[in-house]
């Protein structure tokens, strides 16, 4: 159990520590271990704790072993230089993941939109193996999808610049994705920095395919949505 957690719970109030437990899919193993041991230590334990021991305990117990085999590999070799993340060593072993600057970056483009930095932060949590993590983020992608771009479609008709538009639509799936994926699933104060350039030459892939296929989809599109969606095209 991670002694992080086994420090904070004892001052977390009984509601928060069901919370832990209830909705356990949301939180770190290791962190719901912790709140059953402080519950166990307050006198009031949990019918299914046993049933979440024997599910996560396992999977703690690997984490701590990766994690001391890291701690054990991570020592420098004498005469080189550290990477480092805003002035702080890195460890060789620390994943490499698309920062939250790049996921702004990609889900403020016209050409990729909240689409981009949400693949990317998906890549980050999978490489992490948060895999109940990724399926909660495309999942919240496909509704904010259905939901938002049908209303951003109907301001539009009614005259909402093009622009501002794209702005509007984009911004609060990007406030989700650096306010709430990633200091929950991802909280890596160290990490190594990926590459902008794979995803930068796929976003441009797609954009040049999406040209091509644009006289198709225009052919079904009412007037007036076929006229906003010609001018967004010129201007990209």
């Amino acid at each position: 159990m991670s002694e992080e957690y086994a420090e904070k719970m004892p001052r977390k109030n009984l509601s928060e520590l069901l919370l832990y437990v209830r909705n356990r899919a949301e939180y770190r193993e290791d962190a719901v271990l912790a709140a059953l041991e402080e519950l166990d230590r307050r006198g009031l334990p949990q019918p299914e704790a046993a049933e979440i021991r024997a599910e996560y305990g396992p999977i703690v117990g690997k984490q701590e072993k990766e994690k001391k085999s890291r701690e054990a590999t991570a020592a420098p070799v004498p005469g080189s230089r550290p990477n480092t993340v805003a002035g702080q060593p890195v460890a060789a072993e620390e994943p490499a993941l698309y920062s939250p600057g790049t996921i702004v970056l990609f889900s403020m483009l016209p050409m990729s939109m909240m689409i981009g930095g949400g693949v990317l932060m998906a890549m980050n949590l999978f490489r992490l193996g948060r895999k109940r993590a990724v399926l909660g983020l495309l999942l919240f992608m496909v509704v904010y999808l259905l939901v938002v771009s049908n209303v951003m479609a109907w301001a539009m008709l009614q005259g909402l610049n093009p622009y501002l538009a794209i702005v509007l639509f984009n911004v609060p799936a990007v406030l989700a994705y650096l306010l709430w994926f990633w200091p929950r699933y991802v909280q890596k104060a160290t990490y190594r920095s990926r590459s902008l350039v794979p995803p930068m030459v796929i976003c441009f892939a797609l954009v040049w395919g999406l040209q091509l296929l644009m006289p198709y989809i225009l052919k079904n599109q009412p007037p007036d949505v076929k006229q906003q969606m010609e001018q967004i095209m010129k201007r990209q």
